[in-house]
């Protein structure tokens, strides 16, 4: 279908005057949301004849912009022979009938598109029923849009409406019935989750979750690290349904990576609603890779978006200081003197590593980081393992790092190890014995 995009670009009141020492939040330039926007209609394949930045000086309550612009609008839709539009901004419900009427043409807003795009996206059960919820309640306060074929009537003395009116009612009830059986079947949903991630608990392999603004390269990074055929290509939202992925870090330790749904600006209110359960699965993640497309001009802002999710989720400021590590992607897309700074600038930063998902470039050494900040403080122990307990064998090579491997005549196995406090309580538990000592204890 051919289809225009309008970005409105509301003239905003003077900003209010940051705290003293704060840091000043990016904005993100009307270019950028221009290319975002027309990102999002190619990502469900509309061929988009062009695209608008209209300045709003006065938001109108019945159709956002002046009848100024509307004409001018009217006139690009004849000229291009388009039947959609576009507008990147949430629309009411009268504003979205009255363009309509106006353009004599179908008209979506962010989030009608957003649900789009979700909707072709889902591919489990579990991302359908998300994404029909959230749609479901965006579509419930403009049922009467979707009705006007029902004229109101009125009827005899004493009554007030007519069967127009009492259409809606009877569809509004069942669409409502529907939503609360969406509901109940998404409560399964996380209950079921719950239990997967009670179960990982119990085998203790560290999780490490990616998360970024979508088309960042978190699914490239994801397969690019653990080895997976996950749908990777440069588009807005190509991954929906989360991936997990057990791999071996250096030195042998065991994690699950997780690869989650691309966040985004203005995000849907009904769609952080709807996937709160899959968003939640970072909130259970002992280190997050905060991906960031460094060869997007607007990654500043981006990364404020994310972050403000983050926050949103329970994730406040003092926890991402330990539990985040900024990636910054795409390096090999910059020029050869801006890839140079970026990399200056990052190693000043402690918890920055600048990477290339395509290339390779930086990806060891963020693995060898990655291993660095799960392992804690390791200690070196002596282990006697005896010979009815061979599988602690097994956990210990998938959990610690194994240095040295005796096998004794008796069927017992001796090994020089490194492991950190928590590992070695689980030791003590799996062998019914006294935690083992330090390396230099048991030498002397």
């Amino acid at each position: 279908m051919r289809a225009l995009v309008l970005v409105p670009v509301l003239k905003q009141a003077k900003p209010q005057p940051l705290p003293e020492g704060a840091p000043p939040v990016p904005s993100r330039s009307n270019e950028a949301r221009l290319e975002e926007a027309v990102g999002l209609a190619r990502a469900i394949d509309l061929a988009i004849v062009q695209g608008l930045i209209v300045t709003v000086s006065q938001p109108r309550p019945a159709t956002l912009m002046g009848s100024g612009k509307i004409a001018e609008v009217k006139a690009l839709l004849d000229e291009h022979d388009a039947g959609l539009i576009i507008v990147d901004h949430p629309l009411t419900p009268v504003q979205q009938r009255n363009l309509e009427k106006e353009w004599g043409a179908k008209v979506i807003d962010r989030t009608g598109l957003i649900l789009e795009i979700f909707g072709r996206r889902a591919s489990t059960k579990e991302g359908t029923l998300q994404v029909e919820l959230a749609h479901l309640n965006y579509q419930k306060g403009r049922l009467v849009r979707s009705w006007t074929h029902l004229e109101r009537q009125r009827g005899g003395a004493g009554f007030m409406g007519g069967p127009g009116e009492t259409q809606i009612e009877a569809d509004r009830r069942l669409l409502q019935d529907k939503i609360v059986k969406l509901e109940r079947e998404l409560e399964q949903v996380v209950r079921t989750r719950q239990l997967h991630r009670a179960k990982r608990r119990k085998v203790p392999h560290p999780i490490v979750a990616l998360v970024g603004y979508t088309n960042a390269g978190k699914s490239t990074l994801f397969n690019r690290i653990t080895g997976a055929g996950v749908l990777a290509e440069d588009m807005l939202f190509a991954t929906l349904d989360p991936t997990l992925r057990r791999m071996k870090l250096p030195h042998g330790r065991t994690v699950i990576m997780s690869d989650t749904v691309g966040f985004i600006s203005d995000l849907p209110t009904h769609l952080v609603a709807a996937f709160r359960a899959t968003l939640e699965e970072v909130l259970e993640a002992d280190l997050i890779l905060h991906v960031r497309d460094m060869s997007d001009p607007d990654n500043g802002a981006q990364s404020a978006d994310v972050l403000r999710i983050l926050d949103d989720l329970g994730i406040d400021e003092k926890e991402r200081s330990e539990r985040i590590i900024e990636v910054w992607n795409k390096i090999d897309r910059l020029a050869t003197e801006n890839h140079d700074g970026l990399l200056q600038k990052a190693a000043g930063r402690p918890n920055v590593l600048p990477v290339s998902a395509i290339s390779g470039e930086g990806v060891e050494t963020l693995l060898a980081v990655i291993a660095e900040r799960l392992s804690g403080v390791l200690t070196e122990a002596a282990i006697t393992v005896p010979a009815d307990k061979h599988a602690v064998v097994s956990w210990l090579y998938e959990n610690a790092i194994v240095d040295e491997r005796r096998d004794q005549d008796d069927g017992s196995v001796e090994l020089d190890v490194r492991l950190t406090d928590r590992q070695a309580n689980e030791l003590e538990r799996k062998l019914g014995a006294p935690a083992p000592r330090a390396k230099e204890d048991w030498e002397r």
